[in-house]
């Protein structure tokens, strides 16, 4: 992102999807009001409509996370650059993104600050403090926080130097306690992308080359976006002892015996605010999913100049009795037309759009319009907001099902290297071949055709020979363009 805004302080009109799909991304998030531009390099102003959705996405979060037994804590911001320095390959991993505090209070401090890229130095830290004992685990704790990246290239929500998250941090006994734990995390993440985003996911573990800098193994899910392109929506690595023996994190066994504990981190990020807007934007705006739209449905009076007396007081009693069954709600009561009205919500992408006038009141009714199939029906007053909450339901799996159909139509298996690379022409979405495994092999594939292996799904058994190179393959790769 630029340091300023550009010259178009409001954009007044959405480039269309297939003219230019960054500009049209672009567009959206600063038409729909969901993030502007700061003075800070990289950095976004998450908007109070755009900070909406990503609340409830964490709420969807954060109970999932609770009744899974974990709790939530805080940890420091700043990090002493000797912590982040213990575990060799993370912090090599992390160096080109830290940002670094060498002077505060007026005075060059004794030891530089890292302003945390992620948090595994300073948990681990306190960890070592507070385990002896195997009666002192597991330990899982989450914490929603921000993070700072410096990052080169950035974009809104997908990409900034800050951006917010939660990251889980968890101590177990035993290697097969920390691969569960991974696992579990990694099922909650794809639950929440699909039943509260309607945003499908592939779920699998990455490559050597790919997985979090630190780790044993990173799994992740991968949604594909609408220009075919992937993008990674969340990680859980089973760490190891390598962040254990780093940092001293050690108990007294079952039986007797001094051992490191094996830990996990996981993620997801305000990324998934823009997966959203990927994966189910169109040309007018935004399509929200009803469970993660801030507003589901909202009323738009209709009328000549009284219509404050004559409809207003009939769409006050509708929405307290959609409030009353749970609807998040809004009334339109602004001296707009009502074109200019539907035109607005339409953009913002609200689910449902309620329309009544004096000829609904007079038939006890109200039109309906969904904005996923753009359908509109006349409904009765009576027994409203029962129904309301049928449509929500309708749509929000009509989004899902439509999502899994442009992925099943986006995916494509390759049985040859010239098919492969024929396939990865433009941004095809995903394509699925046999991997022998090696990192020369990888990257060669990268160089080739720009496509990085996204995971391997582990449940898929390696058929035959690498698509490249021919060799005996040891895994199934789901490999893509991504963001």
């Amino acid at each position: 992102m630029p340091n300023k805004p550009t010259k178009e302080t409001f954009v007044t009109e959405i480039t269309p999807r297939s003219e230019d799909f960054s500009r049209w991304y672009l567009d959206l998030v600063r038409r729909a009001e969901l993030a502007d531009y700061s003075p800070v390099k990289g950095c976004m102003v998450i908007r109070p409509y755009g900070y909406a959705m990503w609340e409830l996405i964490q709420q969807a979060l954060d109970a999932r996370i609770k009744a899974t037994g974990h709790v939530n804590a805080y940890f420091p911001l700043f990090i002493p650059n000797s912590l982040l320095t213990k575990e060799a390959e993370h912090v090599e991993g992390f160096s080109p993104q830290v940002a670094y505090v060498t002077h505060a209070g007026g005075e060059e401090l004794e030891e530089k600050l890292v302003v945390r890229p992620t948090s595994e130095a300073i948990i681990g830290t306190m960890y070592a403090n507070w385990v002896q004992s195997w009666r002192d685990l597991p330990i899982l704790i989450n914490q929603w926080a921000n993070v700072v990246r410096w990052e080169k290239k950035t974009y809104p929500f997908l990409r900034t130097t800050e951006f917010l998250w939660q990251e889980g941090h968890t101590a177990h006994e035993t290697e097969d306690e920390a691969e569960a734990e991974t696992l579990k995390i990694l099922d909650l993440y794809a639950d929440v992308c699909e039943s509260v985003l309607a945003m499908p996911v592939v779920k699998g573990r990455k490559t050597e080359s790919e997985k979090f800098a630190g780790a044993l193994r990173t799994y992740s899910i991968e949604a594909l976006m609408g220009d075919g392109r992937a993008l990674q929506a969340g990680t859980s690595h089973n760490l190891g002892q390598n962040f254990a023996k780093a940092f001293d994190i050690k108990f007294q066994a079952r039986d007797k015996s001094v051992q490191h504990v094996w830990g996990t981190s996981w993620g997801v990020t305000t990324r998934l605010v823009g997966g959203l807007i990927m994966t189910h934007g169109d040309d007018s705006g935004l399509v929200l999913p009803p469970n993660v739209a801030p507003y589901q449905v909202v009323i738009v009076p209709i009328g000549r100049e009284n219509w404050r007396e004559t409809v207003l007081p009939k769409a006050l009693e509708i929405q307290r009795a959609l409030a009353g069954a749970g609807v998040r709600v809004t009334l339109d009561e602004r001296d707009e037309r009502p074109g200019w009205k539907f035109a607005e919500w339409e953009l913002r992408g609200v689910p449902l759009r309620l329309e009544i006038g004096p000829k609904d009141i007079e038939k006890s009714a109200v039109l309906v319009a969904r904005r996923d199939t753009r359908e509109k029906q006349s409904l009765a007053m009576d027994g409203l907001p029962q129904r309301i909450l049928q449509l929500l339901e309708e749509a929000q799996a009509n989004l899902l099902q439509r999502a899994r159909q442009f992925r099943e139509e986006h995916t494509q298996r390759a049985g040859s290297y010239a098919e492969f690379r024929e396939m990865m022409e433009g941004r095809p979405g995903f394509v699925i071949a046999p991997w022998c495994g090696a990192a020369d092999c990888e990257a060669r594939i990268k160089t080739d055709t720009q496509a990085t292996i996204r995971n391997m799904p582990t449940a898929n058994v390696p058929p035959g020979s690498c698509v490249r190179c021919d060799n005996p393959a040891k895994a199934e790769a789901w490999f893509a363009k991504a963001y």
